[in-house]
């Protein structure tokens, strides 16, 4: 958040002056974007970088840096990416490899949005483990195969995992002592009880799959809080925009994504998704949305 300095006028022997003139100007802005593919925007045309990290050029922190013009923006978002490679290079989806995000980071950083975690416990490949083209009933639920035995494995995997994010939190401090800390959440991703066949997961799955995303937002909220970072929800805004509505109304694409919704990645965000996460992002930032 750009912070602005209070000044207090002094009187000298001399004409009437304030106390370093340079302090009553606004700190300039040096926003930081890391994340993975749901921040990087991945294959959501334009594209800024296709074969590293599939990085779109209207991805959520373009459009922000597009609005509030800082005096230096970083995007270090990138598809695949998990916390190890916050501190790790990465390799690069096609070709390349990514640099650690956190070197992204220097003292005069003002800003940094963060959205991380979904590869850290395999949520897509669990969703994509959930498609089930018989009919409810015929097949095997995937639900019951993670919770077999009455101990729901993707829960404890979600909690083990929800330090990390304490642990993001305060590497990031410790880089850029001075920046607001923005953990962004992930989007609600399907209705209640599912839409079979139009996304082939049956409703008890359905509900499953969202809850564990309920679940790591969650988690992410309480870190966000406990180590003085601000948490932004985009799962409430998002709903009634899953991935169950038609183009032009969902902002999260099926198994089967669409060129007209310009999403081009199964169960990621489409262009109007990104475009939609702006609002609460600039409103914990503290500036109102016109984008």
């Amino acid at each position: 958040m750009v912070a602005v300095l209070a000044a207090t006028g002094l009187l000298a022997a001399g004409p009437v002056t304030t106390q370093a003139s340079a302090e009553t100007a606004a700190t300039p802005m040096v926003y930081v974007a890391m994340g993975d593919s749901f921040a990087a925007g991945s294959l959501v045309l334009p594209a800024k970088e296709v074969l590293t990290c599939a990085r779109s050029a209207v991805n959520y922190a373009s459009l922000i840096a597009a609005q509030l013009k800082p005096a230096k923006f970083r995007d270090v978002t990138c598809g695949g990416a998990t916390t190890a490679h916050f501190a790790n290079p990465q390799s690069g989806i096609i070709a390349g490899t990514a640099a650690p995000q956190y070197d992204a980071l220097s003292e005069d950083t003002t800003v940094v949005s963060v959205g991380i975690g979904g590869n850290d416990v395999g949520l897509v490949g669990l969703a994509l483990s959930c498609v089930n083209l018989l009919p409810p009933g015929v097949g095997t639920s995937c639900k019951a195969t993670n919770t077999a035995g009455g101990v729901d494995r993707l829960a404890q995997k979600i909690d083990a995992f929800a330090p990390a994010y304490g642990t993001v939190i305060e590497r990031i401090r410790q880089r850029a002592p001075h920046a607001t800390i923005l953990m962004v959440g992930y989007p609600t991703g399907i209705k209640k009880g599912g839409c079979w066949p139009f996304v082939p997961v049956w409703g008890t799955d359905a509900d499953y799959l969202q809850a564990a995303l309920t679940r790591l937002n969650l988690r992410m909220a309480e870190q966000a809080n406990a180590h003085g970072a601000t948490y932004v929800d985009l799962a409430t805004p998002s709903v009634g925009h899953d991935m169950c509505k038609p183009a032009g109304t969902r902002w999260i694409e099926g198994l089967i994504p669409s060129a007209t919704t310009n999403g081009l990645v199964p169960l990621h965000p489409n262009a109007a998704g990104l475009r939609n996460a702006v609002p609460p992002i600039l409103a914990a930032i503290g500036t109102p949305a016109t984008v």
